[in-house]
């Protein structure tokens, strides 16, 4: 099948933009929705994630699936293919032909060698219900790429055409049906389940595909972070929220930070200063570059505030336990050591290094569609950055070539007047969100129907009820996945009576 090709330079191009464009607005970064901490230090992870390497490779099978480049449209080009990567866990299931259901993890804006371990609901709660597990990449990202390399996937707008959400999960329907069909699970019931990105990927799933998914576990889901429906200032007043009600001193020191950096950047040498200081491994260009890496250290420990560390008060830890007479910079650096641990020197591209893959394909995911509108004003602990649409476009076309769509997830998917819409045509989604990740602000906070469910917890974090069990879980989280597992209990009995009813009356399979 013939495989478009495009000069080198044009991908060079696009990441020497990105990497401009990087330093240009605080405005214009909208937050990685990954369901997993990126920084965690061993002790922090789920049990289920310290397995080692040689039981994880007996438990988990890599297979690849030859995807359709583009499931809407009817161009040669079309029906080129790319190898797709999933990988499944029979060490529970059922077996063929008994009805035994298939859980099904949606990767999202990575490769999901890490989900396998930390994403610990699927393992966890395999074996009562006697389920396949399987787990498939998102298209783009990991070893899913399309066009033979990245180098090629990601050269420009006509090769990253093929990459958006409607894709993603046609992709994910495709895998599914090759499965059941293959290993005769064709009455098996499916439960489709993803974090953030992959969370709200599920929930729509189980809108557009509800011939395939029986139910989505939609975790941390901000579907409602679109067109304007959440506040604009929703993410960073719960990330303000988070740090003022652990330690009021560290929100203040926090709060009087940012003009302190630019009144020592103001000096003489103050950029060299501001460097020595923070230890920057690269002589700092702009204070644009120190701000924005202490505010991705802010809002990952506000986002992924879960226990037993809690690194929103290990931050402020710090923060507030610099020695008497610290000035306010030493106090905040104080925070950095304590959450990135004492290091030579710290990167400032630690948390967005734009000369990654995943970097450039995200970016080219916020740039097309999954446009949220994320901005901060006085009220926060953070220095004055709206979100801007008119730059936001502005810089999208610059960096790709394209205009992004703002409008179009409400569009397809839906968001305005939800309650009203799935009420009236969905069912059998459950949305969990922890009230104090910053990306609630754009979940579903109440429950819409008795088969559309909105569990919260106060002191939930992004994605916590998803990772797998721990014997310092807290008992809110215990009972928020035990509530979450009941629901899905339900609709899987139901599955049954109603299968068994259309099979005159045979025996209903029971795996509880």
């Amino acid at each position: 099948m013939h495989i478009l090709r495009y000069p080198f330079h044009q991908f060079l191009s696009i990441l020497l933009l990105i990497l401009s464009l990087h330093a240009s607005a605080v405005q214009s970064k909208i937050s990685r929705l990954r369901a997993l901490r990126k920084h965690s230090r061993g002790n922090d992870l789920p049990q289920s994630s310290m397995s080692s390497e040689s039981a994880a490779s007996s438990d988990f099978v890599t297979f690849y699936y030859s995807q359709t480049l583009d499931h809407f449209n009817y161009k040669p080009e079309s029906y080129t293919t790319f190898k797709q990567r999933y990988v499944m866990n029979f060490k529970y299931w059922g077996g063929p032909n008994t009805s035994a259901p298939i859980f099904v993890f949606f990767g999202a804006e990575e490769n999901i060698d890490d989900d396998l371990h930390a994403i610990g609901f699927l393992t966890d709660n395999a074996p009562r219900f006697k389920a396949l597990l399987l787990y498939i990449e998102h298209r783009y990202y990991g070893k899913s790429v399309p066009f033979g390399s990245s180098k090629e996937a990601l050269r420009n707008a006509s090769s990253l055409g093929y990459f958006n959400s409607a894709q993603a999960i046609a992709d994910y329907a495709a895998v599914i049906m090759h499965v059941k069909k293959k290993y005769s699970a064709n009455t098996s019931p499916v439960i489709v389940i993803g974090g953030s990105y992959g969370g709200m990927l599920a929930s729509w799933f189980r809108l557009k595909y509800p011939h395939v998914a029986l139910g989505a576990l939609a975790s941390s889901a901000p579907i409602l972070y679109f067109d304007d429906i959440a506040p604009r200032n929703g993410y960073y007043s719960i990330v303000t929220k988070d740090f003022k009600e652990t330690s009021e001193s560290c929100y203040n020191t926090i709060r009087k930070s940012w003009a302190e950096i630019e009144r020592v950047a103001s000096k003489p040498n103050g950029l060299s200063m501001l460097s020595k200081k923070f230890k920057t491994c690269s002589p700092l260009k702009r204070t644009f570059e120190l701000k924005d890496y202490l505010d991705s250290i802010y809002c990952e420990a506000a986002q992924y505030n879960e226990p037993p560390n809690y690194p929103v008060s290990v931050v402020c830890g710090g923060i507030d336990a610099a020695p008497k007479g610290s000035d306010i910079l030493s106090k905040i650096f104080g925070g950095v050591v304590a959450f990135m641990g004492d290091k030579p020197c710290y990167d400032m591209d630690e948390f967005y290094d734009p000369s990654q893959d995943t970097s450039i394909a995200w970016r080219w995911q916020t740039c097309s569609e999954l446009v949220m509108p994320i901005g901060h004003d006085r009220n926060t602990m953070f220095p004055p950055a709206p979100f801007n649409l008119k730059s936001y476009i502005k810089e999208c076309k610059t960096l790709f070539g394209v205009l992004p769509q703002p409008h179009w997830v409400t569009t397809y998917y839906g968001g305005h007047d939800l309650k009203l819409i799935l009420h009236r045509f969905a069912s059998n989604i459950i949305f969990s969100n922890g009230l104090r990740d910053p990306y609630s602000s754009g979940g579903v906070l109440e429950s819409i129907s008795d088969s559309i469910v909105a569990l919260t917890t106060v002191n939930g974090s992004h994605c916590l009820d998803i990772q797998g069990e721990r014997p310092s879980d807290p008992h809110w989280l215990v009972m928020q996945r035990k509530s979450e597992v009941e629901i899905i209990k339900a609709w899987i009995s139901k599955y049954y009576t109603d299968l068994a009813e259309l099979r005159d009356g045979t025996t209903t399979p029971s795996y509880f």
